[in-house]
């Protein structure tokens, strides 16, 4: 399964050139057997022939998929007329959503991705290390080291000394080779878990960059593994609620001097557009209705019968929607948050790079 990170950048820029609504884009958690065979009836109803000559071939693309694989957690972005179809599938729990657009529907997809930040975990004691990545919920094994460290000291023979020397010395060679797997690996948001005191020493070992790239330190059993990934995912989460926390808290303060800060949909969406916004940060779940131009794709907020711009056609989109695809596209910080001073002066804002 790739990363939700890595998948944005494949969704972000794909769209009907016709404008016509033909990406579908279905999340489904597998267990509402009624929830597609319903929504499919109720778009049939709303598309035009065209639209829905394509909607039903993509469904049906769509439920073969469904039927080949074992039930899960899935993200299927699809479209028979432009040749598309992605499939990705969580380890977590979404939404089930099936939706018709000129371009598939990144939302959840982003909110995936900021809440399930990639991380990841060395766990370590004096002569066993394995390395795993956590990815949009999954954790996979990287890589496993060992070592033949001696652990007790035999009457007769070497000195206690010269036997602890050989130790330690054992241990630290051990522990390098750990830092070299690591440093192949990641650079930050990386958990060191263990028993005892070998994963300080192992910090201490690391490379400046890498030391900083720890988040956090935990005491576990060698074995404990499968308790080992709930506390680390606990973390992950608190980490991201604090990283937002502190982000809004930079927001607040530049919008209380009027400085590098932009609040409400219409500005935020004008800042993203000119490629001023550094980071932003979208109030979870909402949605708002809005525009694009069918002809000169200008997006704006709430109700029109043509573009402003050019006079041309539009289409109402989730507004919401755009501002994270015109974000993404940007190279913009993107988060989601459910903090009461966001949802006060929301749904979004943004940290301006420059005004």
């Amino acid at each position: 399964m790739k990363a939700c990170d890595e998948a944005l950048p494949g969704l972000i820029d794909v769209y009907d050139r016709d404008n016509l609504n033909t990406f579908v884009s279905l999340y489904f958690d597998g267990r509402d057997e009624h929830f597609i065979a319903h929504r499919e009836k109720v778009i049939q109803c709303l598309l035009t022939p065209d639209e829905l000559k394509n909607f039903v071939k993509t469904m049906e693309t769509i439920q073969a998929y469904l039927k080949k694989n074992k039930p899960g957690n899935y993200a299927i972005f699809a479209s028979d007329k432009n040749n598309f179809f992605k499939a990705l599938s969580f380890p977590v729990t979404v939404k089930n959503s099936l939706s018709v657009d000129v371009s598939p529907y990144i939302h959840q997809i982003a909110e995936l991705a900021d809440e399930w930040q990639a991380y990841t975990l060395v766990l370590l004691n004096s002569n066993h290390a394995k390395i795993f990545s956590f990815s949009c919920g999954e954790l996979s094994t990287q890589d496993a080291l060992s070592a033949d460290i001696m652990n007790k000291h035999k009457k007769g023979g070497m000195s206690q000394a010269r036997f602890q020397r050989l130790r330690k010395g054992s241990i630290h060679a051990f522990l390098t080779e750990v830092v070299e797997a690591l440093q192949k690996i990641a650079q930050e948001n990386i958990i060191l878990a263990g028993p005892g005191e070998t994963k300080k020493q192992f910090r201490g070992m690391l490379p400046i960059q890498l030391q900083k790239g720890v988040i956090a330190e935990v005491d576990v059993s060698i074995d404990d593994t499968c308790g080992l990934v709930d506390e680390t995912k606990e973390i992950i989460r608190e980490k991201s609620k604090e990283r937002h926390r502190q982000l809004l808290d930079i927001i607040k303060s530049e919008i209380l001097k009027n400085g590098l800060a932009v609040y409400g949909v219409k500005e935020t969406l004008a800042a993203v557009r000119n490629g001023q916004v550094e980071a932003l940060l979208v109030e979870k779940d909402v949605k708002q209705k809005g525009w694009v131009c069918e002809s000169c794709h200008l997006l704006g907020t709430g109700i029109v019968s043509q573009c402003p711009s050019c006079g041309k056609n539009i289409s109402e989109v989730d507004i919401i929607e755009e501002l994270v695809k015109l974000a993404e596209r940007t190279g913009a910080i993107v988060g989601f948050s459910q903090d009461e001073l966001l949802q006060k002066i929301g749904p979004v804002v943004g940290l301006l790079r420059f005004k």
